[in-house]
């Protein structure tokens, strides 16, 4: 469509007219975000279980266990609240 001039992006606000007065893009992004931890955490843990269970070398687990949930918990929070921390003096 050459011919056409270039339109900036709009929102389709009219979509989610019927949406209800409290509902907001940041409301779903915060739940959409526990429901994808609250997802990680079950998982983390069925690992964790397996991991120590059937491991042959679970020595090594447990500092990586400890590194992963290090991580995961200030990424978590930086994505929740925009802190992180003992991760905050490096972190942009």
């Amino acid at each position: 469509m050459t011919d056409q001039p270039l339109q900036p992006f709009m929102s389709p606000t009219a979509l989610l007219s019927y949406l209800p007065d409290w509902f907001s893009a940041s409301t779903a992004i915060t739940w959409m975000l526990y429901t994808v931890f609250a997802f990680w955490a079950i998982y983390t843990i069925v690992a964790i279980y397996h991991w120590l269970k059937y491991s042959h070398a679970s020595w090594l687990a447990f500092p990586a266990i400890a590194i992963h949930l290090a991580l995961s918990l200030s990424l978590m929070s930086y994505a929740l609240s925009n802190s992180t921390f003992f991760l905050a003096p490096y972190l942009p």
